[in-house]
């Protein structure tokens, strides 16, 4: 592996901007990632049937950005069909202390297809998010 070269931080920095999760019904999943996840609305505009719709976490209102993207692309389906299929998270998010996570979107009825796991000093569980999708939280450190 060839080494790494350090850069002043401003010079080369590569930031995540956007993320797109691919969802079925754009309300539905505002509702849900607002709502239960706790996510905040950032845009949302009209673009003709769908629209430009991204929330963002309360505690990085300037930081990156989930795009709520509409499913319509054919290629969508089966790719999601095949990830949920075989039980992989299309989208990893982190959280201060997953089992307390978990708890508190289960008594909020998530479903979960994977209760946390600890994975040395990391946890993780995996949920449906209601809109095509299973999505991984993380924490990591000893109150994961």
């Amino acid at each position: 592996m060839a080494p790494t070269t350090r850069h002043a931080p401003e010079e080369h920095t590569v930031k995540v901007h956007l993320i797109s999760v691919f969802v079925d019904d754009q309300t539905a999943a505002l509702r849900f990632y607002t709502e239960v996840m706790g996510f905040v609305p950032r845009n949302d505009v009209p673009m003709g049937e769908h629209r430009w719709l991204t929330v963002v976490s309360p505690e990085q209102p300037d930081g990156p950005e989930v795009v709520l993207e509409p499913a319509a692309h054919p290629a969508v389906g089966p790719w999601r069909d095949a990830l949920a299929d075989d039980g992989i998270p299309l989208v990893s998010f982190a959280v201060a202390d997953v089992r307390a996570e978990h708890e508190r979107l289960s008594a909020l009825g998530v479903t979960f297809t994977q209760a946390p796991v600890e994975m040395g000093p990391v946890v993780t569980a995996v949920l449906d998010d209601t809109c095509g999708n299973l999505v991984q939280l993380v924490s990591v450190g000893a109150t994961g």
